[in-house]
């Protein structure tokens, strides 16, 4: 899919996008309680960029991504993952698809304590009834420097390298795009700088698309591209994004 609108938040033209959505609303409650999280939003994602989503507390960049995931459904509008249309799909083949297409990073791991590394990086192949391509697996697990860790369970292992297990287990399918909400948040600057750097490196290396929720000015320098949203909109976005400009520009939208 190209993306031709030149709208705020919208692709540069002509360009491949990875997901977008089109006027994207999301209301949590009813009535005089509902909150309007997401308001008539039109995004594109590129393909092969890193993309990072910023804003105040509250601004939807969480709503955001797990809308782009096809974790959350709409109030209205549309959402694509490449030319499908996540709001045509029922939840059968909503589910097939994430397994297959979408790669996720969280904050928390998520990493499964009775399996070994080696286990948790197949989970995705297994659930999928794949074996998926070894050359690839090895691949990801060479260049995560992971190969002398395949036999640990996670509470065996450092922050960092759970981090870094939960980010081969998001490649090994290959994905259209790597979902990682706050991946930096529970690690010291020294390891998070480094699980960044491999975020940057499977864009750079792999041709990889990586969306990216973070509230971190340092983790959005190593982006291509930041979207800044504020009450529920698209606010304006920062391309080859510094963290002192990334700052300036959320402090502008009142971020703390």
């Amino acid at each position: 899919m190209t993306e031709t609108l030149t709208s705020q938040g919208a692709a540069r033209p002509d360009t491949a996008l990875a997901a977008s959505a089109v006027d994207l609303t999301k209301t949590y409650g009813k009535g005089a309680t509902a909150v309007r999280a997401l308001d008539g939003v039109h995004v594109g994602i590129e393909s092969s960029r890193f993309t990072a989503i910023m804003g105040p507390s509250g601004s939807g960049k969480s709503t955001l991504m797990h809308l782009l995931a096809g974790l959350d459904t709409p109030t209205a509008g549309r959402v694509f993952l490449g030319d499908v249309e996540l709001t045509d799909l029922n939840d059968t083949a909503l589910t097939r698809l994430r397994r297959s297409r979408v790669g996720f990073v969280f904050q928390s791991f998520n990493l499964l304590p009775t399996l070994t590394a080696e286990q948790n990086i197949r989970l995705p192949l297994q659930l999928a009834g794949s074996q998926g391509d070894p050359a690839w697996l090895r691949s990801v697990v060479t260049g995560l420097g992971l190969e002398d860790r395949l036999a640990h369970r996670p509470g065996e292992l450092s922050g960092g390298q759970q981090q870094r297990v939960a980010l081969a287990r998001a490649l090994v399918t290959r994905p259209d795009v790597v979902f990682a909400d706050e991946p930096t948040g529970a690690l010291d600057s020294r390891t998070g700088a480094e699980v960044l750097g491999l975020l940057r490196r499977s864009v750079d290396q792999w041709g990889q698309s990586v969306v990216m929720v973070t509230h971190d000015p340092v983790a959005a320098g190593y982006a291509d591209r930041v979207l800044l949203l504020s009450d529920g909109r698209v606010a304006g976005e920062i391309e080859d994004p510094t963290p002192e400009h990334v700052l300036e520009r959320l402090t502008g939208l009142g971020a703390k």
